[in-house]
């Protein structure tokens, strides 16, 4: 009867923990979505692109950031957490894109939300080789002045073009060749 009782128990949490989605609450209010590997992107017309909101913050190992860095550059944030699934298969893909592309105009950003503690971030940066800059960001205030856009559902990447514009919004993993063909799209804007 005790085992019998155990097993059922077990199966209850067990589907617990598979139902629904992952949702990770923010000290705010707010929450991130965690969003499975079925990306939906948009690439914005030019003549429809608003100007990004400035943010600022402290990068992953010290130092500060502020988004006026990234002026005049095409700019690639990608919102991501050491806890988030598909971020593990996405982020060595954009570690190899910021390599082919790093001394062509275009600056990538981290943007590590939601993390416990920067050492997380820091272990998930140095596992996969990251060279590019990450913001911490564990009460997601970036994604939070992203509003407009769909940055709290994780992972989650916003191209902006050279006027600092948003030109195009992709929430969950975006693969290599979708990245590659909207920074060649971006960078080929007059």
């Amino acid at each position: 009867m005790r085992r019998a009782l155990l097993a059922v128990l077990t199966a209850v949490l067990l589907a617990g923990c598979s139902a629904g989605e992952d949702r990770v609450d923010v000290n705010d209010g707010g929450e991130f979505r965690f969003v499975e590997a079925t990306p939906s992107g948009e690439v914005i017309p030019p003549d429809r692109r608003a100007t990004a909101p400035e943010f600022a913050g402290t990068l992953l190992g010290g130092g500060e950031f502020t988004s006026d860095e990234l002026a005049g550059d095409v700019a690639v944030l990608n919102f991501w957490g050491s806890w988030c699934g598909p971020c593990r298969v996405e982020t060595p893909a954009f570690q190899e894109v910021y390599a082919e592309v790093r001394d062509d105009g275009v600056q990538f950003l981290g943007l590590n939300v939601k993390e416990t503690s920067d050492q997380f971030a820091l272990a998930f940066v140095e596992r996969f080789g990251i060279e590019f800059p990450s913001l911490y960001d564990p009460r997601g205030e970036v994604a939070l002045a992203f509003r407009d856009y769909p940055a709290n559902a994780i992972p989650s990447t916003i191209v902006l073009d050279r006027e600092g514009r948003v030109a195009a919004v992709y929430t969950g993993e975006i693969s290599q060749e979708d990245l590659r063909r909207v920074i060649d799209r971006v960078l080929g804007e007059v």
